[in-house]
């Protein structure tokens, strides 16, 4: 079943994530098997995350190469996981730029 994963963390600023997120594409874990969706949010100071995981599972298989990254960068936090009971795929609008 898909769930949700929101994270709060305290301690993750732009550069913290960026160095994650290179740390992660390093390791052949950028775009992790089962990750759906991933949104990086808020104050450049302190940013959040929330991704859609196809299953608990495959984000478990997922955090035993991030949870070392997080650690040794100083975030910290625990995730919140909660089970996804539908989705409605929006149609992105065509642009007006011209």
């Amino acid at each position: 079943m898909a769930v949700v994963l929101r994270f709060a963390p305290t301690g993750m600023t732009e550069a913290t994530y960026a160095e994650c997120l290179n740390r992660l594409e390093a390791a052949g874990s950028g775009s992790p098997p089962g990750r759906l969706y991933h949104v990086c949010f808020g104050d450049k100071n302190n940013l959040r995350v929330s991704d859609i995981w196809d299953t608990r599972e495959n984000f478990e298989t997922f955090s035993q190469t991030l949870l070392p990254i997080l650690e040794d960068l100083g975030i910290q936090g625990e995730p919140e996981f909660l089970e996804v009971h539908n989705t409605i795929e929006g149609v992105k609008a065509a642009s007006t730029a011209g």
